[in-house]
């Protein structure tokens, strides 16, 4: 092992020397010296940040990690907002075998190009609502004739009534999900990307 001697450490060895034929220096003295004169010195080893076979001599701290998620055109980045369906997250107060039992019914969400597919999906139901709802039609022929009008197949929409004035709405676009809501205050609309182990758009009622 090299050792890196510095200036200072010369002086207190050489009070250490001309110490050792003085009775009245104590050795705790010299000892104190030598300490204090070390002190802030650079060790050997540590002036190229590391050593031969050493460590770095300082952490690396990672930068953020990447979004998920790049923005789709014409979208606002805002908090992620939680599916709105029957088949929404497990109630962690209910218990783990809860979540591990019931994982098949929480929604897979869409990443990359089919998420920007699910938005402009999302934009063009509610458009297509929008006037239904500021005339209080919520009747749900209504709804479903305009939802067919945007191209889905008749057989893969399903409207039901959600109270006197408002209509819940499920469209079958596989593996496009669209789900969603209409009443006096406002349309809303979620889109997913089915279900772990089921094919389709509706809650599972069993997994494997």
């Amino acid at each position: 092992m090299t050792t890196v001697v510095t200036a200072g450490q010369d002086a207190a060895m050489e009070m250490i020397n001309g110490a050792g034929i003085r009775v009245g220096v104590p050795a705790a003295v010299v000892a104190l010296v030598v300490l204090v004169a070390g002190c802030g010195t650079q060790r050997a080893g540590e002036a190229a940040g590391a050593g031969a076979g050493g460590g770095p001599t300082r952490t690396a701290t990672a930068g953020p990690a990447a979004p998920l998620d790049p923005p789709c055109p014409g979208e606002v980045p805002t908090p992620a907002s939680t599916l709105t369906s029957t088949g929404s997250a497990p109630n962690p107060a209910l218990g783990d075998h809860y979540a591990e039992n019931n994982g098949f019914k929480v929604p897979l969400p869409l990443h990359g190009q089919r998420r920007c597919e699910g938005l402009a999906a999302e934009a063009r139901i509610k458009s297509a609502l929008e006037p239904l709802r500021q005339r209080r039609d919520f009747t749900p022929e209504s709804s479903r004739n305009a939802l067919t009008a945007l191209g889905y197949a008749a057989a893969r929409v399903q409207v039901h009534e959600n109270g006197p004035t408002g209509i819940s709405f499920l469209v079958d676009a596989s593996p496009l999900c669209l789900e969603g809501r209409m009443d006096a205050a406002a349309t809303r609309t979620e889109s997913f990307g089915g279900y772990p182990d089921h094919t389709g758009c509706d809650v599972p009622s069993g997994g494997h």
